[in-house]
């Protein structure tokens, strides 16, 4: 039997009855292939503790050095550019992987105090969610709530304690992870799962960023997404560091461990990993006597 897409605990996009195999790490699973795109570099890991699942890792993504740009650049996600918003990627709401996503922020959204939250008067009198219609197989899902045109936890720019998710802002105030008070989908970002049901019954889940796409069809309207932009591409570390906790929490610390290592042996291997198309590589230019080192991008 195949595992339940919902016992890691996290949002997972699903894939079902392609019953096609892989047999290279050229390509992720899923059935379809890419429209339009450079060739990436993928890694296949058997699951060390799900006996049946193999995971496609995309190597060139995890080795890139994307780095959240909220409020530093970010041009948020509707149809035309609107950094002077900051709203992020919370413009739509978040939509609950299911109702133990939901009550979890629920139960969390209790402990927000005033001075953390800008919507909380309305957050207590009409509740954090709404019904947002029906899965494939019928069941209701749910979003945050809106208010002002954005999720209910976003706090705008006049608000005293700044910008952002109210969420976030009392998790990084308590020295929690972020990742114990957001939904799902939120803390993920930009990271995507998504399993696909193979007909001998194991299953292919395949790790990647959060394109367009997963967005559905309203993706392609966004005027600009991060994941496409060469100013997001500025981190100090690789993904795989910089999003290690977040990782961990998806595929597991074991299986991590084993990813890990694979990809800091890949970036000191020659050639080195394919490069992600947003990422402008530095060139740096002969030093010459008496001028400093200079940085071309």
């Amino acid at each position: 039997m195949a595992p339940s897409l919902r016992s890691r605990g996290y949002a997972r996009i699903v894939a079902k009855g392609s019953g096609k195999q892989r047999a290279n790490d050229k390509e992720p699973a899923g059935g379809k292939e890419r429209d339009a795109g450079p060739v990436r570099e993928w890694v296949t890991f058997d699951d060390p503790t799900e006996s049946g699942r193999r995971w496609q890792i995309d190597v060139t993504f995890l080795t890139s050095h994307w780095r959240c740009i909220f409020n530093d650049g970010c041009q948020g996600n509707l149809t035309e550019p609107a950094p002077e918003l900051v709203q992020g990627c919370c413009a739509y709401g978040a939509h609950f992987s299911n109702r133990k996503d939901r009550d979890a922020v629920v139960k969390a959204a209790r402990k927000l105090g005033d001075d953390v939250w800008q919507h909380a008067k309305a957050g207590r009198k009409r509740g954090i969610y709404a019904k947002s219609g029906k899965n494939d197989d019928g069941k209701q899902e749910w979003r945050t709530r809106l208010v002002d045109d954005a999720c209910i936890f976003l706090n705008g720019p006049d608000f005293p304690a700044g910008p952002g998710c109210a969420l976030h802002l009392e998790a990084m105030r308590t020295g929690k992870h972020h990742a114990d008070l957001k939904p799902e989908v939120c803390w993920q970002l930009p990271l995507r799962c998504v399993d696909e049901y193979e007909d001998d019954g194991t299953v292919v889940s395949t790790l990647s960023e959060f394109g367009r796409d997963g967005w559905g069809e309203g993706g392609e309207d966004f005027a600009w997404w991060c994941t496409e932009a060469p100013e997001a591409f500025t981190g100090s570390e690789p993904v795989y560091v910089g999003l290690a906790e977040e990782l961990r929490r998806m595929i597991g610390t074991e299986l991590y461990d084993q990813v890990a290592a694979y990809l800091a042996g890949r970036e000191a291997s020659a050639p080195p990993p394919v490069t992600h198309p947003a990422e402008t590589p530095v060139h740096f230019t002969r030093r010459r006597p008496g001028k400093p080192l200079a940085a071309k991008r």
